[in-house]
């Protein structure tokens, strides 16, 4: 099970590329991985663009698209996978309550047989996305502008895994400075 998070975009409502941003003494790049990493994903897979920084304890892919959104983004990360991974799970570095547990539960519903799961937060899917190799392809090719995974998991419904991730993370992201202070004051309690 791979781990591949999406660290690409300039952050041009917070003014700043987020992957660089630190919350809780730690860059948010740098905790996605570590993230992904505890909750069970080797070989970790960084998508920058923005901001090109090294990242420990993990392989990194310049997106040289990664104006464009999302999506080539996506496509830039499911390109470099390696061969051997099965499934890789999709997190994001601009939502920092997503935590090891949440992943953990994506990778054991992989493991009990889920070739498509989605994290879900009162019933409403969000991420992490945990994607099997026999999908990549339609992802890849449905991943445009600024959408990652979500159209193929409206389309796919019927293979998708919802994951209830509820009480151990949450899916708040950092958008703006109010949201990054918020989110800060969260972890720093």
């Amino acid at each position: 099970m791979a781990g591949l998070l999406l660290a690409a975009g300039s952050g041009s409502r917070l003014g700043r590329p987020k992957a660089l941003v630190e919350v809780g003494g730690e860059r948010l790049v740098d905790r996605g991985v570590r993230t992904l990493r505890a909750g069970g994903c080797a070989p970790v897979v960084v998508v920058l663009g923005a901001a090109d920084t090294a990242v420990p304890d993990a392989w990194t892919v310049l997106n040289p698209e990664w104006a464009s959104g999302m999506g080539s983004s996506l496509r830039a990360g499911i390109d470099a996978l390696p061969d051997g991974v099965d499934a890789v799970l999709i997190s994001l570095a601009d939502q920092p309550l997503v935590t090891p547990e949440a992943v953990a539960r994506l990778v054991a519903a992989h493991a009990d047989g889920a070739r498509a799961a989605v994290a879900t937060y009162r019933g409403n899917q969000r991420n992490p996305v945990l994607i099997g190799r026999e999908h990549w392809s339609t992802v890849h090719a449905m991943a445009v502008a600024d959408v990652g995974a979500r159209p193929f998991l409206r389309a796919y419904s019927h293979v998708v895994t919802p994951v209830a991730c509820d009480g151990v993370a949450s899916p708040e992201d950092i958008d703006t400075q109010e949201d990054l202070l918020r989110l800060r004051d969260l972890i720093g309690r």
